[in-house]
């Protein structure tokens, strides 16, 4: 925007006790922030799946993205409160202040409002999505988990493991555990069951250990040595994977945590200051325009 020299806006006398906040200027810069930002996650989050590709050696790395995602976030949200503060202290009228920097606080209060009311708006637009998203996510989560989870689920796998015959020795017979029904599947889903009691608490009690690997050399045909060490190896890096994937689910958290929280400190000081700018161009009559005057051609 071009700076020029005009008449100042004329001040308004006004009655002790009347409120200088002017919520119509505030939520008319709140809505366009929030419009705004909208349009810019739109398109940013177009932008970053045409990034993404299933294919082996295509598309940008999950760090580039990452990166990119990041930044936007912080980017769509800073530009789209600025604009939401100057249209709020551009339309703010002038009243009796006192001083230059009595103006400077009630403009830069108003472009702070208007990052309030943005963010209460964006709370509600995310309350009121949250319900059809989350039963969106859930059908296609179930139905993504129920075509691999054999080949994805880390504990089934360590599963399989236990349950792999000998080389050299015949496939055993399926041992009864109480019925003569008692089949590999059961078995399975009871190894399961345990596993995961056991990497809740943290270990594999002993009486566990040593039902799970007998049951596993009379079905396998291996030695008792060599089902024990073998329990011992599932369990550990079924733990192992349990952890990390904890671990990975924290930093994400926290990662997410403090980018939201660093992203709208920056756009309410951002909004402040751009309700400041707009009431300096209001005060000073300087036309709002996109390009500098000797950029704008006639039509």
């Amino acid at each position: 925007m071009a700076e020029s020299s005009g008449m100042p806006a004329p001040r308004v006398a006004v009655a002790p006790g009347t409120s200088f906040v002017e919520w119509g200027a505030v939520f008319a810069g709140g809505a366009m922030a929030a419009g705004l930002s909208f349009v810019l996650l739109t398109f940013g989050s177009a932008v970053g799946m045409s990034l993404t590709s299933p294919w082996q050696y295509s598309g940008a790395s999950t760090k580039t993205i990452a990166s990119l995602a990041v930044f936007w976030t912080l980017a769509q949200q800073i530009g789209a409160f600025l604009v939401g503060g100057y249209i709020a202290g551009r339309m703010r009228s002038r009243w009796a202040e006192a001083n230059p920097d009595e103006v400077e606080f009630r403009d830069g209060l108003h472009g702070g409002l208007v990052w309030a009311v943005g963010v209460i708006i964006g709370a509600m637009v995310l309350l009121s999505t949250a319900g059809s998203v989350a039963r969106t996510g859930a059908e296609i989560a179930g139905r993504a988990a129920s075509a691999v989870a054999a080949n994805s689920d880390p504990l089934s796998y360590q599963i399989d493991t236990l349950l792999r015959p000998a080389q050299a020795a015949p496939q055993a017979a399926p041992a009864a555990a109480g019925s003569a029904t008692y089949t590999n599947a059961d078995f399975r889903a009871e190894m399961l069951r345990t596993m995961a009691k056991s990497i809740a608490a943290g270990n594999l009690a002993a009486n566990d250990r040593t039902y799970l690997a007998t049951a596993i050399a009379q079905r396998t045909g291996i030695a008792q040595p060599e089902a024990e060490r073998r329990v011992d190896d599932a369990f550990a890096q079924a733990n192992l994977a349990a952890k990390l994937a904890a671990d990975t689910a924290r930093r994400s958290a926290i990662l997410a945590g403090l980018v939201t929280a660093a992203s709208l400190l920056i756009s309410l000081a951002a909004a402040w200051w751009a309700g400041i700018r707009g009431g300096h161009h209001r005060d000073n009559a300087v036309p709002a325009r996109l390009f500098p005057v000797g950029m704008t051609r006639p039509i």
